[in-house]
């Protein structure tokens, strides 16, 4: 049985949009809404932006507690030689030194050092090749099953490789995982003392100069790779993640991504449709002591769709009716589909609101006898 609740009136059809980067792929934050996918899942260069899951794997370690932002971590002379000529963008950190794991954190997140990494990857698991797998064997566990790290900071090897959409989930779960270490991502500049002199440098995310409601994440570039952000941009309750890669220049990746992004907001938008116990319907009873049952939504509905999509959109109360006593308050008894053009199916469970008890022997054959007679039901 399946009941009508919103009908739809009128044409309406999503805007496209295309895109110049070799790989892209846009989502929404809360309800993983896709909006834009290109090459999203094929094998790329990560660059830089493999530094999310050195920053993911030292987040954890704060988090559980075993590190703290003040303690103090070794540079080696093996962290330290594998970049200084390698003409990779560096922290400047100084031989034989330490440093704070808070600075280290920052050296990563916004100067986008790779020395940095390497420190704070031998701290982690005693050499970066461990840590690589580490972080290989992270990655799956977080879903991101085509991830393949070979180092700590990005840095081009043939087997280092992960995809847009791998990305993505990364992304959501640095947000999600550590609120408390994320908004390092929004800071704009950093300085690191090296050799006693004062370095300043300016985080590399074109959006959070241009772009309101941006807060992360991460650039890269290689040449094999090209220009590529993750980024990410806040506005009121809704986020909008967004993986670019293999852009041609700084320019493009900056114009590119703030375009993107503003599309994203402009033609789609999140719509919280039901609450867990928002009352849906009714349905009919088979041999209760009342006649019907409301239905109820078994868990929050929120959708992310075409602005121009929302009124043709349909919601339907699909369940078997009548349907048989007994019934127990939060009982799934059905399922709520929604379509609308440009929008993937989305079911939700739908719940008895209420019990509804048998009927005795007397009110079953009563019952029984009105459905063969009259065709009634209940």
């Amino acid at each position: 049985m399946a009941v009508a609740i919103l009908l739809a009136i009128g044409p309406a059809a999503a805007e496209t949009i295309e895109t110049s980067a070799r790989q892209a792929y846009i989502v929404d934050f809360k309800t993983g809404r896709v909006m834009l996918e290109k090459n999203a899942d094929e094998l790329m260069v990560p660059s830089s932006m493999s530094k999310l899951m050195t920053a993911y794997l030292v987040f954890e370690k704060l988090k559980e507690g075993s590190w703290k932002m003040e303690d103090m971590l070794p540079v080696s002379e093996t962290a330290w030689k594998r970049h200084y000529k390698s003409g990779g963008s560096l922290m400047f950190l100084d031989v034989n030194s330490s440093a704070k794991v808070s600075d280290l954190i920052r050296g990563v997140i916004i100067q986008s050092g790779n020395d940095a990494c390497s420190v704070l990857a031998e701290a982690h698991s005693g050499s970066e090749e461990a840590f690589a797998e580490v972080a290989t064997h992270r990655a799956r566990q977080l879903g991101m099953m085509n991830s393949t790290f070979r180092n700590a900071s990005g840095w081009p090897e043939p087997e280092h490789l992960t995809t847009a959409h791998d990305l993505a989930i990364l992304a959501r779960r640095l947000i999600s995982d550590f609120p408390e270490y994320f908004p390092i991502y929004s800071e704009r500049d950093f300085t690191h003392v090296s050799g006693g002199r004062p370095i300043k440098q300016g985080n590399r995310n074109p959006l959070l100069y241009g772009v309101s409601g941006a807060d992360g994440l991460k650039t890269g570039h290689t040449e094999a790779a090209g220009y590529g952000l993750v980024g990410t941009v806040k506005r009121g309750d809704r986020r909008v993640i967004m993986v670019i890669n293999g852009l041609k220049s700084m320019k493009d990746r900056a114009e590119e991504s703030a375009r993107l992004v503003e599309w994203a907001f402009r033609e789609f938008e999140n719509y919280a449709l039901f609450k867990p116990g928002d009352p849906v319907t009714d349905a009919e009873v088979w041999l209760g002591d009342a006649a019907t049952v409301p239905l109820v939504a078994g868990e929050r509905l929120e959708v992310t769709m075409p602005r121009k999509s929302r009124r043709d959109m349909v919601v339907k109360a699909v369940y078997s009716g009548p349907v048989a006593a007994p019934i127990k308050k939060g009982q799934v008894v059905g399922k709520l589909v929604i379509t609308a053009p440009g929008v993937e199916t989305v079911e939700l469970p739908l719940a008895a609101g209420a019990d509804v008890g048998k009927l005795g022997l007397s009110g079953r054959i009563g019952a029984a006898l009105k459905h063969i007679l009259w065709g009634a039901k209940g």
